[in-house]
């Protein structure tokens, strides 16, 4: 377990504005810019649905019927996240371990946010809506990978959807390998979450076989 948490914040803990305060600073920013302002179509266009298509990756948004919310990543090779028509985009939900987060709060809340990315390009295209779940075989089937169907599958019905400006990954150098960590410059995740909890040596490793075993066997079907 690392000696030491390399916490960046300054050396006290910062002020923080009260209700007043905070309206009062909302308040203080330059107008929105006009196209900005009508940028949200409300449906997936051309531009859009190409973007989507060709996307390998998307964050998805979700939250419980108290408003607490979960991001997680969905990754997928591209032609997988499906725009269904204008109004409609539909991802496939691959094997994971299991926590259900996000089909959980699907349950409580349908309201979805999402953000996908295309490698080496640096605007984004968000979207929200409202979610079900679908089973529908032919959908299903149009999502599957190496002969592998997902259990399920997200259908999004749209009320938002605009493209996002670079600025966030042109400042990130997201793309860049600039900020590329070398390999094993971290401990394995299995190792990482084995010291969080308080596992022995002997279950670390063993945990390490099942993940490696999981990356390589179990991307598009649970393993058996």
């Amino acid at each position: 377990m690392p000696d030491s948490v390399p916490f960046s914040a300054p050396p006290t803990q910062p002020a923080l504005l009260d209700a007043e305060g905070a309206a009062a600073l909302v308040a203080s920013y330059a107008p929105v810019s006009v196209t900005a302002a009508v940028k949200d179509i409300g449906r997936i266009d051309a531009h859009m649905g190409r973007f989507i298509a060709l996307s390998p990756i998307c964050l998805i948004s979700t939250a419980d019927a108290t408003g607490k919310q979960d991001v997680t990543p969905r990754g997928d090779p591209p032609g997988s996240f499906k725009v269904l028509d204008e109004k409609t985009i539909a991802l496939a939900d691959r094997p994971g371990n299991n926590r259900l987060d996000t089909l959980r709060n699907l349950l409580e809340n349908p309201e979805v946010a999402l953000i996908f990315l295309l490698p080496g390009v640096n605007e984004t295209v968000r979207v929200a809506g409202t979610a079900r779940l679908s089973v529908d075989p032919a959908l299903l089937e149009s999502m599957a990978v190496q002969g592998k169907a997902p259990k399920c599958a997200i259908v999004v019905s749209v009320r938002q959807a605009y493209l996002h400006c670079a600025k966030a990954l042109l400042r990130s150098r997201l793309w860049s390998p600039d900020y590329v960590q070398p390999k094993g410059a971290f401990p394995s995740i299995s190792r990482m979450v084995g010291d969080q909890i308080g596992l022995s040596e002997e279950e670390k490793k063993k945990r390490e076989a099942a993940t490696e075993h999981a990356y390589k066997e179990g991307l598009w079907a649970p393993i058996q």
